[in-house]
């Protein structure tokens, strides 16, 4: 198969055609000098790498339900939130069988990774890794330790499974446990992350130290709290649509402004599913009806570059000929790629490779 249109990757936005076989890309160029010969079917669109979400709950899938009303606290807090008891009623059955389904959704979207907190220590983490066997998906596991005195034993086993470790957030957990675990981490080469000023505005002083490698939402934090992130080398996961739902909204204007790597996530799986595309063109349309617009190009690189980068996986973001990057291929327009991918795609315009000129999702 040969797409013929634009490339949207680490490199930005180019006019070209990719050329794929097997899922793979096997060559990249000018439109016009393809090697095919006109023995290929051509089909005009977009190429990408495969897009991350930045911020999973994917357990919490086991509740498709409306949620219960009441404030974030109300639902989401440990030990004894909503999501909370129901991870604790269900089994171990069950949340494999909500994970996997979380995992499905996502590869139906192309989505290459997904970065998830997951609570219930190393049962949690081993969990959401058999859910993830068979699935294209990979799942990037920021595992949790119970509350308490860190049991040694038991963190080297979580970060044996894990591939770091996600807390609720600074105010939940000591300075001095914060720096036990995120010491462990760094021994380990593992990532370490925390959800901040989420519901109410918390000091930098305490979210950075230690500074983590991932913040979780900041729709409190104010421009010079984000200038504090931006300084101390720390990337940014906001979820538009969950905060959305309790009346707030990331600062995306001023985190471009700032230059703050930011990745884009979906959240807690009960309050919406893990639909990354619906995510990014939530976000750029919040920002209008916010006044404080940013640009699609922004939202793009939050989905598809930023992310492998994160993971120290740049390679993966960039679109070259025999490269690691698995393509995504969007049969949309190819004018203005970014502003496309960021408010038209969807999945019913992805085309899989062997599917020559098919849209539409799985049968």
């Amino acid at each position: 198969m040969i797409v013929e249109g634009a490339i949207l990757d680490r490199s930005g936005v180019r006019a070209g055609y990719v050329r794929v076989r097997d899922g793979r890309v096997v060559e990249v160029g000018r439109i016009g000098c393809d090697s095919s010969r006109g023995r290929e079917r051509k089909i005009r669109g977009i190429v990408t790498p495969a897009p991350v979400n930045g911020h999973t709950h994917l357990a919490d899938f086991l509740s498709v339900r409306e949620p219960p009303s009441g404030t974030l606290a109300d639902l989401v807090r440990p030990p004894d939130g909503f999501k909370f008891r129901l991870l604790q009623s269900a089994s171990a059955a069950a949340k494999r069988g909500a994970m996997r389904s979380a995992l499905r959704w996502m590869e139906r979207q192309g989505i290459g990774a997904a970065i998830d907190f997951r609570e219930e220590g190393v049962d949690g983490a081993r969990q959401l890794r058999d859910a993830a066997q068979g699935i294209s998906v990979r799942p990037v596991i920021l595992g949790r330790m119970p509350p308490g005195e860190v049991d040694r034993t038991a963190l080297d086993a979580l970060l044996s499974v894990a591939d770091g470790l996600g807390i609720s957030s600074a105010r939940e957990e000591g300075r001095d446990r914060r720096r036990s675990l995120a010491r462990a981490c760094r021994r380990a080469g593992k990532l370490w992350a925390l959800h901040a000023s989420e519901a109410v505005r918390e000091s930098p002083e305490d979210y950075l130290d230690p500074i983590p490698d991932l913040i979780v939402h900041l729709t409190r934090a104010t421009p010079d709290d984000l200038a504090q992130v931006q300084s101390a080398g720390a990337t940014a996961a906001v979820c538009p649509r969950s905060n959305a739902l309790f009346g707030r909204r990331p600062p995306l204007a001023e985190m471009e402004r700032l230059g703050l790597p930011v990745l884009l996530g979906t959240d807690n799986g009960m309050l919406r599913p893990p639909t990354l595309f619906r995510e990014a063109e939530f976000a750029y349309v919040a920002s209008r009806l916010a006044h404080r617009p940013v640009s699609a190009g922004f939202i793009a690189r939050s989905l598809l570059v930023t992310p492998w980068e994160f993971l120290g996986l740049p390679d993966r973001a960039a679109i070259t000929a025999h490269g690691p990057a698995t393509p995504l291929i969007l049969r949309l327009p190819p004018e203005d790629p970014e502003y496309q991918m960021v408010t038209r795609a969807s999945e019913q315009f992805i085309v899989r490779p062997g599917w020559p000129g098919r849209r539409g999702p799985d049968p």
